[in-house]
């Protein structure tokens, strides 16, 4: 489904010159088969949000090709119109404060003229992502922030998609809620044949949904293992993670 290779990504330091910049990736690889569910999980500034737009076709690598069934990126998505979607950290910012629920979740089916039917289509995908009809007619701030990541999934699913990157969407819940988003993602893949790119720092939360696990650590992916062999890391940085998640589960 996903080839991600050799990929370079760096930015000109503030205030400097274009000769003084910030490398962000350095060499990316790795492949996304489909079906499949990947976790990329990094600290804060290892790149992750960096190479989650490269995927999404918002930002061009420096060098470096990213294929999705064989095809550039930027081809692959004119061609295949709302078949790549993605849920954010930032549920407040990614739903119109000004918009009703069923408005926010209709937002991409109206941009790819499908206007026929939209409350029946609301109502559908609610139920998928198990909220109410009764919520339709809500705002966003009358939601809380387990429903509105919801809505969010739901608005990314309108449009039966091939392929989700998850962007730290569960970070800013609550434990709770964030199991109960899991267990949605993985009903939701299975339902609708997904692929999915789940990023994010919690390696806890990557074993429980994704079936291969990649490390990235200033940069670079420091080690790819299957999760069945998680226990079985060898990169530093990798075993201190693991490690962490263990004593924390003691």
């Amino acid at each position: 489904m996903l080839e991600v290779k050799n990929i370079y990504k760096s930015y000109s330091k503030v205030g400097k010159s274009k000769k003084n910049k910030l490398d962000v990736l350095q060499g990316i690889e790795f492949f996304i088969e489909e079906g499949e569910c990947v976790g990329l999980i990094g600290e804060s500034g290892s790149g992750k949000s960096t190479l989650s737009r490269l995927i999404l076709g918002l930002e061009k690598p420096d060098k470096g090709i990213i294929n999705i069934q064989g095809k550039s990126i930027n081809k692959w998505i004119k061609e295949n119109r709302g078949k790549i979607s993605v849920v954010f950290q930032d549920y407040t910012s990614s739903a119109n404060p000004r918009f009703k629920v069923k408005e926010v979740i209709s937002e991409s089916l109206i941009a790819m003229g499908k206007t026929e039917q939209i409350n029946k289509g609301v109502e559908e995908l609610l139920k998928k992502v198990g909220l109410s009809n009764s919520l339709m007619d809500k705002y966003p701030h009358e939601l809380s922030g387990g429903q509105l990541q919801r809505v969010c999934i739901a608005r990314a699913i309108s449009t039966k998609p091939k392929f989700m990157v998850l962007d730290e969407a569960i970070s800013s819940l609550d434990v709770s809620i964030q199991a109960q988003i899991l267990n949605l993602l993985k009903e939701l893949k299975r339902d609708l044949d997904m692929t999915y790119l789940f990023i994010a720092h919690d390696l806890q939360a990557v074993a429980n949904l994704c079936d291969k696990v990649l490390f990235l650590y200033k940069g670079k992916i420091v080690e790819e293992i299957e999760k069945e062999n998680l226990i079985n890391v060898k990169n530093e940085y990798a075993k201190k993670l693991l490690d962490s998640v263990i004593t924390f589960s003691i």
